[in-house]
């Protein structure tokens, strides 16, 4: 099969509701018919079942459909794991903009003028804390007592379970992750807590700490990379997790950890991944079967229906001028989405006129956006599609089959080359060797457009890497680790607000902590200059 089979674990959700008293994640069960704990994991399959559920957290927002949303206060779309990851990362960048302003949060974060009440922000926060909550109810259920105690026996079968219990606590890493380059803090709560418990306030080395002695106790025990079934985690996920956290290291703890980034990175690399021949075979419906995927977040026309980052990201580049949905298997919104001028420019010259990845639309249309709302105005893309690499279309015109790439190998040997040139100062050979594999793969195999060793720098690799990775929630932060996000070094076309961009303040490095969140829990604080 394709894909895991994601449903939301409503008895974790109804367990939250009845027993917590964290009012910003304001948890609503859904659905008519509940199984007691034990009922329900007294079902064959039952263990597995519920990982899904922790996983489907990713992917869906409710258990009634894309429109339902498990937390209240906000739109279901608003509360989608990877939707607003990617609103996060790419709309308040240079990369994107959004057409509707009237859609809440947006104009807020694409203008970099949000403050502690944006939904998105919000949205964020909770699906983030939410997946914490689930994890640690997971465990909490399928801990050594309570499976004895419910006469589990089957040494297959605690296998098993032991194996989820390691993913979890993976998946809870990774949103502890997010909330540490997102927000800078995070109320910190495992399964050792009482539900409902207010946890106090862990700051980004504590996080940092955290992450990374918890991902180095599970690595040993995960399954090796390209061995687990499509959509669970292994060890390369754990591995890039680390690999983040460690060339991130100067802005998260003030040290340098390039050399451990470097080692993680080589870990991957010597795993069996490979680059996709055709570059965009990475972004249609069917990409689960890219060789460089190490993971994604499922998207499914027709079984794991959400407004997450595919849909919103394929029916929003369909061209206002174009109308070209039926080129991407789609709909489309009308031109929702647009590119700025700075990042079209990431493409300018004639080393570029052949490369894959400037799927860049321009036609009759004017590259500056003086008028956000005009939808006509700005260049479009052509990355992602509801199409297979067969040329077979997704099931539905809306809800797309393409599964967003969190985590893909080229980002691997990005990651490696810039840390082996900000350890060392310069760039070796190796490092040119994975970045001119990129420029072959996106010039189809041609080396004429491949650089040399004098010309890969920092400022090279940091526009390297919008050019392969854009609109895939890596660009704040990489502009924030090179010192290009806040600040007027480099402004782009809305940045604060003006219409060819202004200087930002540093505090806007990190995401407000939401004021629902303030509100529920005394021990958060609120981070400068909010």
């Amino acid at each position: 099969m394709k894909k895991i089979k994601l449903t939301l674990f409503t008895l974790l959700s109804l367990s939250i509701f009845l027993q917590s008293c964290v009012d910003d994640l304001d948890v609503t069960p859904e659905g008519e018919t509940q199984l007691s704990v034990e009922e329900f994991y007294a079902q064959p399959g039952a263990y597995k079942q519920a990982l899904a559920g922790v996983y489907g957290n990713l992917s869906l927002t409710g258990t009634s459909g894309a429109e339902s949303s498990n937390i209240g206060g906000i739109d279901a779309g608003t509360s989608q794991y990877g939707r607003v990851l990617w609103y996060l990362q790419n709309l308040s960048t240079d990369e994107v903009i959004w057409s509707y302003e009237n859609d809440p949060g947006t104009r807020e974060i694409q203008r970099n003028i949000w403050s502690a009440t944006n939904p998105i922000i919000r949205g964020m926060f909770s699906r983030s804390t939410y997946q914490i909550a689930l994890v640690n109810e997971y465990l909490r259920q399928t801990s050594p007592s309570v499976l004895s105690g419910r006469g589990v026996t089957d040494t297959n079968l605690l296998n098993d379970i032991e194996l989820y219990r390691k993913e979890a606590r993976v998946l809870r890493a990774l949103a502890y992750y997010h909330l540490m380059d997102l927000y800078g803090k995070a109320p910190f709560v495992t399964e050792d807590d009482a539900i409902g418990t207010a946890g106090p306030e862990y700051n980004r080395e504590q996080l940092f700490s955290y992450i990374e002695s918890e991902l180095n106790e599970l690595l040993p025990d995960l399954k090796n990379p390209r061995t687990n079934e499509y959509g669970r985690l292994d060890k390369a996920f754990a591995n890039m997790i680390l690999a983040k956290i460690y060339l991130n290291a100067e802005v998260y703890i003030g040290q340098s950890k390039y050399q451990e980034c470097m080692n993680v990175c080589s870990e991957i690399i010597s795993s069996g991944y490979t680059l996709n021949s055709n570059y965009l075979n990475n972004f249609k419906a069917d990409n689960h079967t890219s060789p460089e995927m190490i993971f994604s977040l499922q998207s499914n026309g027709e079984v794991t229906q959400n407004y997450g980052p595919t849909t919103v990201i394929i029916n929003g580049q369909v061209g206002s001028i174009e109308a070209n949905g039926s080129q991407f298997g789609v709909g489309g919104w009308g031109g929702a989405l647009r590119l700025r001028k700075q990042f079209v420019q990431k493409f300018d010259g004639s080393e570029f006129s052949s490369d894959v990845r400037k799927t860049i639309i321009s036609g009759s249309r004017d590259i500056e956006i003086t008028d956000i709302a005009n939808r006509d105005q700005g260049y479009v893309l052509g990355k992602f599609s509801n199409i297979s690499s067969t040329g077979v279309a997704g099931i539905s015109t809306t809800f797309v089959e393409t599964d967003f790439p969190l985590f893909r190998y080229a980002d691997v040997l990005l990651m490696y080359a810039e840390a082996q040139i900000r350890k060392d100062g310069t760039a070796n050979n190796t490092s040119l060797g994975y970045i001119n594999s990129l420029r072959t793969r996106a010039n189809n195999g041609s080396t004429l457009n491949n650089i040399s060793l004098s010309s890969l720098t920092l400022d090279f690799i940091l526009d390297e890497r919008s050019r392969e990775l854009h609109w895939e929630a890596h660009r704040r932060q990489d502009l924030i680790r090179f010192n290009k996000y806040t600040g007027g070094s480099y402004n782009w076309a809305w940045k604060g607000n003006g219409v060819n961009g202004i200087a930002l303040s540093n505090h806007l490095k990190v995401y407000p902590i939401p004021e629902a969140a303030l509100a529920s829990n005394p021990n958060l604080t609120q981070n400068t200059g909010y």
